[in-house]
């Protein structure tokens, strides 16, 4: 990775004619450099079973190379032919709902032999037939790799397995997992029932760790195959994607995104998000802070909103301001999905930078200024390093357990409460990394935000009350240090092990109706001064009260706290409030952690993003996600405006347009 990549996904096999050679024009036009091909075509590349054809696939390469595009290669592995289906129609995964039917993508059981047997087939013939080729510099395995809900009879019996090697006995499962309970206890291995229907929460979270676990191992396994093929100077990666809400919101819930990224030599991700009006740029910060943390460094992104739906049409200056957006949080990639819209099936209005009469358009007279800024400044903003000393804490298992013990009206998840940290730390220009609960870097940071860590060893909650004492500052919210790992309630008064750090503890809890906090110690207002979902009932011991209550008989209780402990501070928030309450919280705590700055001068919509790049020079982005045109105090040494190559003076007032971004390289 010696320079930006600007790129576009490219099916030669979708197109309604032969244009091959008139999209090449149109890519250089637009500064593309590299297309990724071949990962949605099995069927066209084994038409039937050990008939193969990769005719479609040389007929780009050979054209892409001529026209010095390079090329990143998919293994078709995520849309199984008809032949596989017809001869074994068993690859077709069982869920709780039943047997998958045949139609849609990722339908398959990806633990099924057969179905691996013509995998790795179909894998090793596409590698070695392309492996050699001057165009291709990397591979994608798969393709947003999710179990897809496989829970049929021996994905069941691979539990079982996994649960012997892992707990060694029934007698532990039954105590650590609560089983007696409504005679759920299992007295013999060969007597392990399914847990389609299981209603033990522990059993089922942990079920959801084992299918995670088998997303990973399928990824390193097809990872293993393609190593054995590829050229050192080629990488092979993954594009991850994340919890769906019509775009991409939180952390996925199907894929341990830490564990599955160490097979790979890059992490690629893929992030869409609301455009026009509802553009934040808050999508791509989180997925390229979750992108860049997996493997603490630069990362791709395999996948990217041209056009796509009506509603997500860019205004002009929008896809530019996306496409910085992206490299300020550390991407060295930014690839579109698509290059042409298609003309049948499922995403025919999923559009690409091209509509469906394939000529040019305003959206891809913006991608031409893009792919020539990227050209021009790639050897400055390739690799930027970032070093952030704010973190927060994501778990899978706490995610995967408040699935199971829904909060109050089951309207808010797991996500809700991460998105509801991030967004305000987004918001006041506070950079933020991502951990995970097998971190063993936490001592990089002065701040952690720690969401509803509902699951957590000991060990992991005795690290926590270490980093506090040891100097560091904590927010956590509630629902914290609740359970152990396997969703075992603590015996002890709440929050169990960190009400050390915290100097609090609790044991009722209840659905607030109509609450906000008394006399609005945080000073929001009104409309903002209220709380939601829950609310735990604290009584502080040694910690300082924030704010308590404003409720006639739960008055009595703190709502928010903070306690010195040791060296460091420990904030616990008690129940769910706004947002406008979690910014105060969250001002004060960055303030207390010695964090805050002059990119706090600034605050949503105008975002400031840095980093350092290859020749150890500041990098900073400012964007105005915002209609209005704005300005600011530019408060670093002198320095140069990249995209226009205006000198910036320290302390100079400097404009930026609607939808606009400056990138400053101190001098």
């Amino acid at each position: 990775m010696n320079k930006l990549l600007y790129g576009v996904a490219y099916y030669d096999e979708y197109m309604p004619y032969d244009r091959l050679e008139k999209d090449i024009q149109m890519m250089k036009e637009a500064g593309i450099n590299v297309v990724r091909i071949a990962e949605s075509t099995w069927s066209t590349h084994e038409p039937q079973n050990g008939v193969f054809d990769f005719t479609s696939v040389d007929r780009v390469l050979d054209a892409m190379e001529q026209a010095g595009i390079q090329v990143i290669v998919g293994t078709p592995t995520y849309a199984i032919p008809t032949w596989m289906v017809k001869q074994h129609p068993d690859v077709l995964a069982f869920t709780k709902q039943g047997q998958s039917r045949y139609g849609a993508r990722q339908n398959m059981d990806i633990t099924h032999p057969v179905y691996l047997f013509y995998a790795e087939r179909i894998i090793r013939k596409l590698i070695a037939h392309v492996c050699d080729h001057p165009a291709v510099i990397g591979f994608q395995v798969d393709n947003e790799t999710k179990h897809y809900n496989t829970e049929g009879p021996n994905v069941q019996t691979l539990f079982v397995k996994y649960m012997r090697e892992n707990y060694k006995s029934l007698d532990v499962i039954n105590k650590q997992f609560g089983l007696d309970y409504w005679s759920n206890r299992i007295n013999s291995w060969e007597d392990f029932p399914s847990v389609i229907g299981t209603i033990n929460g522990s059993l089922g979270a942990e079920f959801a760790k084992f299918q995670r676990k088998l997303v990973t191992d399928f990824l390193a396994w097809q990872v293993s195959i393609v190593k054995e093929y590829k050229r050192n100077d080629q990488f092979v990666t993954q594009n991850f994607d994340f919890e769906w809400r019509g775009y991409s919101f939180g952390i996925q819930p199907d894929v341990d995104h830490f564990a599955a990224s160490q097979a790979f030599d890059v992490t690629s991700v893929d992030i869409y998000h609301p455009s026009q009006d509802q553009l934040t740029g808050i999508e791509i910060s989180f997925g390229g802070d979750v992108a860049r943390s997996t493997k603490g460094s630069n990362y791709l992104v395999m996948e990217t909103e041209a056009q796509a739906f009506a509603n997500w049409v860019p205004y002009p200056g929008q896809l530019r301001l996306q496409a910085f957006s992206h490299l300020a949080s550390g991407a060295n990639m930014v690839a579109y999905w698509h290059w042409h819209s298609i003309h049948n099936s499922f995403e025919t209005y999923w559009k690409g930078l091209l509509s469906h009469d394939l000529e040019p358009n305003p959206v891809y007279e913006e991608a031409k200024t893009i792919g020539r800024d990227f050209r021009r400044l790639s050897t400055q903003l390739v690799d930027l390093k970032k070093t952030n000393r704010v973190a927060l804490l994501a778990s899978n298992e706490s995610l995967t357990a408040l699935e199971w013990f829904k909060l109050p009206g089951g309207a808010k998840n797991y996500n809700d409460v991460v998105r509801l940290m991030y967004d305000e730390l987004y918001k006041m220009n506070v950079g933020c990394d991502i951990v995970h609960p097998g971190s063993d870097n936490l001592q990089d940071y002065s701040l952690l935000i720690v969401p509803a860590l509902y699951a957590a060893p000991d060990s992991l909650l005795e690290r926590l009350n270490e980093f506090v004492k040891d100097g560091g500052h904590i927010v956590y919210t509630f629902k914290s240090g609740f359970t152990d790992e396997n969703v075992k309630v603590r015996t002890v008064r709440q929050p169990g092990i960190i009400s050390e750090a915290c100097g609090i503890h609790y044991s009722m809890f209840v659905e607030p109706k109509n609450v906000g906090l008394s006399g609005d110690p945080l000073q929001v207002g009104e409309a903002d001064n209220k709380i939601e979902t829950w609310m735990e009932l604290i009584t502080p011991t040694t910690a300082d009260v924030l704010a308590y209550y404003d409720h006639p008989h739960w008055g009595k209780y703190a709502a928010i706290t903070e306690n010195q402990y040791g060296k460091g501070k420990a904030v616990y928030i008690g129940c769910l409030p706004s947002a406008a309450i979690v910014k105060r919280v969250l001002e004060r705590a960055v303030k207390e952690a010695g964090l805050w700055s002059e990119d706090q001068e600034l605050s949503f919509p105008l975002i400031m993003k840095s980093g350092v790049n290859r020749e150890g020079r500041a990098i900073r982005y400012y964007f105005n996600y915002s209609d209005q045109a704005s300005e600011f105090r530019y408060p670093y040494s002198n320095g140069r405006e990249l995209l226009t190559e205006a000198a910036i003076a320290k302390d100079q007032t400097v404009s930026i347009d609607r939808w606009g971004v400056l990138i400053i390289a101190e001098s």
